[in-house]
């Protein structure tokens, strides 16, 4: 019978366990210590949060603030603009970033358009002014937004008194029965229709245009309508220049 074979190595000495108690007593310890850490970063967040809340009312108080300071050089410029017959139609009708989102349908009745009128205080509200015309007998339609009671985006508007025949928008009762249904923005949908639709007032993005674009500076909407529409197409091409620029390097 041939012998065992001796291991060249020396065999390795297998490290003590510590004891139960003192594994127990460590995972312990960490626990505690990520428990404390997790209520200290609770404390911290909530004094943010805190902030937050005190920034947001400070915000919309100085917004209500200078919103009411605005209002006479506001009623000064529109006194002024009213004396441009087509300020209205070149300002928001021809706009770029407008008229992209609402079908050629509805250009014919805005074309009597003469301006727009936004006022914010803790509303939002949109007037729309205008001239003698065959389509409705309003001579102001206007748009409001609101935080409902629940504090969710809400909004209602005036009721178009169409002329006969001359509708040119599906009923708002076939607009409610489509409230619950996804909006599809692949197509414009007509600024009427946008007028009378309150399914989703948390996502206006003509109202959008409208507060934050041709509101605050019509005169320059006015002066060059396509200002924005080139700056927009300029910014897409350096966009594009750096995406290729990265993709050579």
């Amino acid at each position: 019978m041939a012998p065992k074979r001796q291991s060249p190595l020396p065999p390795q000495k297998k490290k003590p366990k510590p004891p139960p108690a003192l594994e127990l007593e460590e995972t312990s310890k960490g626990e505690k210590e990520q428990q404390e850490a997790t209520e200290h970063i609770d404390e911290v967040q909530n004094e943010i949060d805190r902030l937050n809340e005190q920034a947001s009312e400070e915000i919309l108080k100085a917004e209500q603030k200078y919103n009411k300071l605005h209002q006479p050089f506001f009623q000064k410029r529109s006194e002024l603009i009213a004396k441009i017959p087509d300020f209205g139609v070149t300002t928001f009708v021809d706009h770029p970033q407008v008229s992209a989102l609402f079908g050629e349908e509805d250009e014919e009745a805005l074309h009597y358009l003469t301006r727009v009128k936004v006022t914010e205080f803790e509303d939002i509200k949109s007037d729309f002014y205008f001239d003698e015309h065959p389509y409705f007998e309003n001579k102001i339609l206007s748009k409001e937004f609101h935080l409902n009671e629940s504090g969710d985006p809400s909004s209602k508007s005036t009721e178009i008194k169409w002329k006969s025949g001359k509708e040119l928008m599906k009923r708002s009762s076939q607009m409610q029965n489509k409230a619950s249904k996804k909006r599809q923005h692949e197509e414009p949908e007509g600024f009427f229709t946008w007028f009378t639709d309150h399914s989703d007032a948390g996502a206006d993005d003509l109202g959008e245009v409208i507060k934050h674009d041709s509101w605050p500076n019509p005169l320059q909407c006015y002066l060059d309508p396509d200002t924005d529409d080139e700056e927009g197409k300029g910014e897409d091409d350096d966009e594009e220049e750096e995406g290729l620029e990265a993709i050579d390097e």
